[in-house]
């Protein structure tokens, strides 16, 4: 027990102080709490793309031999393949427009500490963010980029948006109208001007590096960004590309999708390689299989389902909170919940276990693979699947289940001592806030006893000078009495 809070007094007294530096950075705020703007988002989104995906191999399933239960699965699967479009819609206009939704939070909440217009700065820089990212063909606008694929490109937008903004109005580049004329009028009028240079910056260097490249800023970045294919194809190579893609995921960029076409297309191909070997009575011998890819983002990526337990207990409400709505998603691999509203984004203190336990983990598998103890992968098992079903479908191994289930609790120790570091300073944010509330308070109740206290006083000499008055006024008539007795 000394031990472990020798450990958490060290990485407070290391990591606290950066936190809390960054976290107090004005822009790094509007980043965290424009994307916490999108959370309500998120969450409905990720429950209908599982209803979408129902855990079931229909290749794999008999209806002759098939119990009660897995008729209904095959009828739900049925029933989400035929209306896959209608039941994903809700999905994509909440998850599939994250993008949007958080360039607009975070320009607004930039705005907002500047003291600006910031309903007008976030329509400003939603309009500049859809005209980088999209493309009009025929009529219909692509998506590729307005969810959480584009989430880098609306934090640049967002940021500059408002700081351009900001150094046009420093200059007073602005309509000067007089009192007489509608608030409305004058924001319209004065918009004009930074929505234009706007409009020049953003889409003039869309387009300018689209006639170079012949590929859209966004794509331009993800090229950047995405690492060759060849190095995944062994432990070390696929260790490199899941780090990279989480330590992407620490700044804004959703570093699952730039990684996933490499891991999983070498995941597929190798879990087919072992099933041709399964069908000829052989064992499997492909270990960098689809498995391993699962395991690298098992709760999501990062292994966050570790991290959501040891929230759902946690002493901070709003910790608490996320903790539970983030639960069910993170069992089915989806964890943008718990990445955008702990956040994990630019959170120095929870990055550190973010990168390191997927690390741990997949060696874990492979080292568990390599002696036999669990079964490889040899079937492809459906996306967005409990991570339960996923390892039982992929090898048909129970034993598989297990293991997950162990390595779960080994991300929650990977992550304990680094979230009793982030809650404590949460914690101890939360009391001083209370304490200056509290302080607020007493001073608001002191003053109130002070008026009332003066009150009384004066109400006791306002009622000790009528005594005066009316005892002078008493003598005074018996003194006119006293006179006129005598006369």
């Amino acid at each position: 027990m000394a031990n472990e809070h020798g450990l958490l007094d060290k990485l407070d007294r290391v990591l606290t102080p950066i936190g809390s530096k960054l976290g107090n950075e004005r822009h790094l705020q509007s980043l965290a709490n424009g994307m916490l703007f999108g959370l309500p988002f998120l969450v409905v989104g990720s429950f209908f793309l599982i209803f979408a995906n129902p855990p079931i191999d229909l290749s794999r399933y008999d209806a002759h031999t098939a119990n009660i239960f897995m008729q209904f699965m095959a009828g739900w699967k049925h029933f989400s393949v035929a209306h896959y479009d209608a039941i994903t819609l809700p999905y994509n206009m909440t998850m599939g427009i994250y993008g949007i939704i958080c360039v607009f939070g975070i320009a607004y909440e930039l705005s907002k500490t500047y003291q600006r217009n910031a309903a007008m700065d976030g329509m400003m820089a939603l309009t500049t963010f859809m005209m980088v990212t999209t493309s009009d063909t025929n009529g219909t606008l692509s998506m590729d980029y307005l969810g959480t694929n584009g989430l880098f490109i609306a934090i640049i937008v967002g940021l500059l948006v408002v700081e351009i903004n900001r150094w046009i109005g420093r200059r007073h580049w602005e309509f000067k109208l007089p009192d007489s004329v509608p608030p409305m009028v004058t924001t319209f009028m004065n918009s004009l001007v930074p929505l234009t240079i706007n409009i020049f910056i953003f889409y003039g260097a869309n387009l300018f590096i689209h006639g170079i490249t012949n590929k859209s800023f966004p794509a331009f970045i993800t090229g950047i960004l995405t690492p060759a294919v060849g190095i995944a194809g062994n432990i070390w190579g696929f260790l490199l590309i899941v780090t990279l893609g989480n330590l992407l995921w620490l700044i804004g960029v959703n570093g699952t999708n730039i990684v996933f076409p490499i891991l999983f297309a070498i995941g597929v191909a190798q879990t087919g390689i072992n099933a041709g070997l399964v069908s000829k009575g052989m064992d499997p011998t492909h270990l960098m299989n689809l498995q391993m890819f699962r395991i690298s983002v098992l709760g999501g990526a990062g292994n966050t389902l570790g991290l959501v337990l040891l929230m759902m207990r946690s002493r901070v409400p709003k910790i608490r909170a996320v903790g539970r709505l983030s639960f069910i998603p993170g069992i089915c691999g989806i964890n943008e919940p718990v990445i955008f509203g702990l956040p994990i984004v630019f959170n120095p203190i929870i990055g550190i276990p973010f990168v390191l336990s997927p690390i741990i983990t997949i060696s874990l598998a492979y080292l568990a693979e390599k002696i036999g103890l669990i079964s490889m992968g040899f079937i492809v098992d459906p996306s967005f699947t409990p991570f339960f079903a996923q390892a039982y479908m992929g090898t048909m191994d129970w034993r598989n289940i297990i293991f997950w289930t162990a390595l779960i609790f080994v991300a929650m120790l990977v992550y304990l001592p680094f979230f009793k570091v982030y809650e404590r300073s949460e914690q101890k944010e939360m009391m001083d806030n209370e304490t200056e509330s509290t302080k607020a308070n007493d001073e608001e109740n002191l003053n109130d006893a002070v008026n009332v206290e003066a009150f009384h006083k004066s109400q006791q000499s306002f009622s000790i000078q009528t005594r005066k008055n009316t005892t002078q006024i008493n003598l005074n008539k018996a003194n006119l009495f006293y006179n006129i007795q005598l006369e």
